[in-house]
Parts: structure tokens; sequence; C-alpha cells
């Protein structure tokens, strides 16, 4: 559970030490007092989306620390090599003026989107405007399969469905009308001819403008070649560099005889000689290579034209080339014998379809005893928060579209409900009012955290539309969750904030020209001041202390009678 939320430069939060216990935890204050941004400020921890904006003016940074305690065993963290020690983890997050974020889990760097991973095991946040999901069909099958808990179905049902999608996308492929066919068969011909006439070889055209760029300066490389050979090896009436290294090589080996050193510098000069014999050799072949015969340039500009306008259609490079060439010999290939390779695609398609069928039906029977399971249990629940006469149906139609599938299933799922006796069912989005829409929410909420081990919920202003008894029953409902699971509640309504086992107060006040928010956890004396707020406003008379005094003596009540000794 959330042991401990600190939250510094965040908005109006300067700074904040949040003491959360296990049980029921309320936050309560005026509208725009900051309630929200501890929503935020949790939401944040958990890898929620950010905005430098959050940052509090003048901060260069805003931080937010979280102290999580018996935790229970978590495969992530072991897979991602942490451990809670003594069941206890410590998630932060820094929120920088550039944009950037700087994660920590128990003081190690880890990334945002493992910090989702990871929170997404902690805490659920249900905020205010989640009931709008509920307006929308298309989320009604991701409740009803996490309520179901229909994931290994799924899973097998998506590995056939893959393959149907696959062989589907294949014969759509292969399959065109004669005039399609002839035009793209037309089309390869014509290509294929005109790269195998082209008889490409790999790597030819950097050969080619490598000699280019030689023919081209031949006259130069000529000069130079001539002059280099000349200077090496000397000519009729003067001597070159080899002459003269074999006059001094003589007369220091005559020497030798005299004197050791003198006949090392002859075995030197020798091996120097050597060396050199070999450039003037080399230089030899370069001159001999530049034997340009008459047209050879003219021959080849052309072929790199050629290769140029080829390069233009069908690749950058001749590899690229022969490669398309390659690909256009297959595609013809396959057209030339299509319906061959339809009909075994064919024959394929309709055995993964049965497979898939066989998966999607067992899927669908699922479903629909989850559905069963979850009708009945949203109906306890919408009875508890007093909506005792509301039915609420899970109905089910075949998917239209190409094998009445997809890749979620076989199933269209649609929450139907009827609010009043004698009416028909209808969709939800049609006939839900706000206040209904809150609790059926709550009731859904409750229930799929039945199947969680999430250990936190967070609830943000859930109660909208909701007043009176109603108000008391969604009260007691998040009571009764807080036996089990800890609960943290922003709410405005004063029979919600009665409930609470731990009650906090959020204020905005001003000091020095700026505006800062306090949270303070409430004492008895205090929680009956901020009930009379919630109650009657502004003006606090003895009578509305008197009544919300009886309101927490009545809540104490109800809680021991139903929790016992749990908190």
């Amino acid at each position: 559970m959330l042991s401990l939320l600190h939250i510094e430069n965040i908005a109006v939060i300067q700074s904040a030490d949040i003491q959360f216990d296990r049980g029921f935890n309320v936050l309560t204050g005026e509208t725009g007092a900051g309630k929200s941004i501890v929503v935020d400020s949790i939401d944040a921890i958990l890898g929620g989306r950010t905005s430098r904006d959050l940052i509090r003016t003048g901060a260069k940074a805003a931080v937010v620390t979280a102290q999580f305690v018996e935790v229970a065993p978590l495969p992530w963290l072991e897979e991602n090599g942490f451990r809670a020690e003594n069941g206890e983890l410590v998630l932060q997050r820094q929120i920088q003026q550039g944009g950037r974020n700087i994660c920590r889990l128990n003081g190690k760097p880890i990334s945002v989107s493992q910090m989702q991973e990871l929170g997404r095991q902690l805490i659920n946040i249900h905020g205010q405007h989640d009931g709008q999901q509920l307006l929308d069909p298309v989320s009604h099958l991701s409740y009803l399969d996490s309520f179901g808990e229909t994931a290994p179905f799924l899973e097998r049902f998506q590995s056939s469905y893959r393959l149907v999608a696959d062989l589907s996308r294949q014969i759509s492929r292969l399959q065109m009308d004669e005039a399609e066919k002839a035009r793209r068969m037309d089309a390869l011909d014509f290509q294929i001819r005109e790269l195998e006439r082209a008889d490409l070889k790999p790597g030819e055209d950097e050969e080619l403008s490598q000699r280019r760029q030689v023919l081209r300066n031949a006259g130069k490389l000529m000069d130079g070649l001539n002059e280099s050979g000349f200077a090496l090896s000397g000519g009729d009436e003067s001597e070159g560099v080899l002459d003269l290294l074999d006059r001094a090589e003589g007369a220091l080996r005559s020497l030798g005889r005299y004197s050791e050193e003198l006949s090392g510098l002859a075995d030197r000069l020798l091996e120097t000689r050597y060396e050199i014999a070999d450039v003037a050799e080399m230089v030899e072949q370069q001159r001999d290579a530049l034997d340009v015969s008459p047209g050879e340039l003219d021959q080849l500009e052309g072929r790199l034209d050629l290769i140029y306008r080829l390069r233009k259609k069908y690749g950058n490079t001749v590899e690229e080339m022969l490669a398309y060439l390659e690909r256009c010999k297959a595609e013809r290939e396959q057209i030339q014998y299509a319906d061959d390779q339809i009909v075994r695609l064919e024959k394929k398609l309709d055995a993964a379809l049965a497979e898939t069928r066989q998966q999607g039906a067992a899927l669908s029977d699922a479903r629909k005893e989850a559905a069963e399971r979850m009708q009945q249990r949203i109906q306890r629940e919408l009875a508890d928060l007093d909506m005792p006469k509301v039915r609420f149906q899970v109905d089910f139609a075949p998917k239209e579209g190409q094998y009445h599938m997809d890749e979620t299933g076989m199933d269209e799922v649609q929450f139907l409900m009827s609010a009043n006796v004698g009416e028909d069912l209808k969709p939800i989005h049609k006939i839900a009012s706000g206040g209904e829409l809150a609790r059926i929410m709550l009731a859904l909420k409750n229930v799929l955290a039945e199947n969680e081990d999430i250990a936190t919920l967070v609830f943000d202003e859930v109660d909208t539309g909701v007043s009176g008894r109603a108000a008391q029953k969604v009260a007691r409902k998040m009571s009764e969750v807080a036996a089990h699971k800890q609960v943290l509640c922003v709410t405005h309504l004063p029979q919600i904030a009665a409930m609470a086992d731990v009650h906090f107060s959020v204020e905005k006040g001003e000091r020095d020209g700026r505006t800062y928010t306090a949270v303070e956890q409430l004492t008895i004396q205090r929680r009956q001041q901020e009930l009379a707020r919630l109650s009657g406003g502004e003006e606090i008379t003895d009578a509305l202390l008197h009544s919300t005094g009886e309101m927490l003596e009545q809540a104490q009540l109800w809680k021991r009678s139903h929790r016992g000794n749990q908190p």
C-alpha cells in the first residue's frame, strides 16, 4: 500500500508530506484548493504523462516521491533486477524545466515505461472522467475480459487469427482480374528484358567510374609516370637513382674488408636498392596499363550512361538493380502460377479458419459464462448502491466484417441497463444519468478489483451527480472495499468523508504574495468542522456541528458493525 507521498514544487504545492494509512483515506477541500494535484502527483509516480507546466513557478524542478509498504512479491521486480526489501519500495520522479524526467526505484534509475509497468501493479486510479469510458461500447469488451480473466482464451484465438489474416493477405495479393494480370505481366516482362540485356555485373559501376577517372587524366598520369620512371631508372645519357645506388653500394662494399661498419652500410644500401627497384617496376606496370585503346573512353561513357538510366528506375547500385530483377522474376512466376498457389493457400485458409472459429467459440463461451457472473455481481453491487431496481445485462452480437471476426474475437459486446421498472433494456450511453454512471462505474471497479492483486485504489471525485441516500450508499460501499484494500478518495460529499478512517484537508492560502497549498491530517474536532463546511458552506452553526458530529458517530457505528476490528 501507499504509505507516504512527498510532493515538492508541483503547481501550488511547495512541499507536502502525506502519510496515508490502510483502510479508507479521504481528501477534501474547496474547489481549486489542490486536491487534484495530489492525484496528479500519484499518477506521475505511476509513470503517467507529465508536463513542465506542473512545475511551480520559480522552481527548477518538481519532485514526487512515494513509499510503498507491505508490497506483495511481484515477478516484475525480479525480472528487472529489483527487490522489495522488507516489503518496501520507494519510487521517485523528478520533472525538470527542460522536459527531462529522472525516475528512480529504490534509488536506482529506471525508465518512464518501466515506472508505468510497475505502477499498474501498485495502484489503480479511477478518475472523474472514467465514466465516459462506460459510455463507449468499445471499452465494454475489455471490461468483460478483465472480469472473466479470459486472457488465455484470447491469446490462443489471436495466435490462430494472425495466421488467417496473413493467408487472406497473400490470397488478396494473388487475386486480380485478367486485364490487370496482363498489364502487370507486360510491365514485368519489359523490366526483366531491359535488365537482362544490360548484363550487369556486381560492382561494375564502381569499377567503371574508377577507370573513367584514369582515362580522363591519362595524359597527366603518363607524364608523371614517365618522369618518375626516368628519375628511378635513368636513360641512355643519364643515370637514375638505381644506378647511383649501385655505385654507392659497390664503393662501400669494396671497403668492407677494412671496416665491418662500412660493410653493414653497404648491406643497408642493397636492401634500399631492392625496395626502390620494386617501386620502379610498379611504375613501369602502371605506365603499361595506360595504354589506352582508341574509343575506350567513349565506350565506357556509354556503359555508365546506360547504368545511370537504369539506376533511376531500378535502384541506386548495380546490386540493388540485380535484386530488383530477381524480385520481378519471382513476381512473374507467382502470377503465372497464381491460380495453383491460390488453391493451395485457400486450403490452408480453410483449415486455419476452422481452427480459429473453434478457438473463437471457446473464447465466446468463456465470455458468456463470465457475463452471467458479472451481471449477478453488478446487480448486487448496484443494490448496495441504492439502485435495486436497475437491471444490468451484457449483450452479445456476432462480429460484422470478413469472417465475422477480428483480433478481439467473434463477439460484439455492449452493456445494457434499465433504470426503471417496466422499461426495456437499452444501451447505457442512451439512458444513464451522471449519478447512475458514477455508481455503475463504482460497482464495475469494485467487481474488477476482486480479481486484481493491486493493493491501492484511488477514486478522484467519482461521486459527481450523487447525493442524499445514494451518497450514503456509495460511502458505505467504499468503506467495504477499504476493509480489503487501501482506498484513497477525493470527494466533496460529507457522507463519504464521514466514513473515512483517515481524513485529510487540502487548503489553499497566500503568503508573501505567493499561493501555497497545505495538506493536513484532521483530528476528530477538525473533521467535524470540515464536514460542517461540506454540508453547510461558509456559515457553520452549532446545529450544523452537532449534525456532523452525529454523522461521524453513525459512520463509526456502521463500520464497527460491518467491518469489526478491520481498519
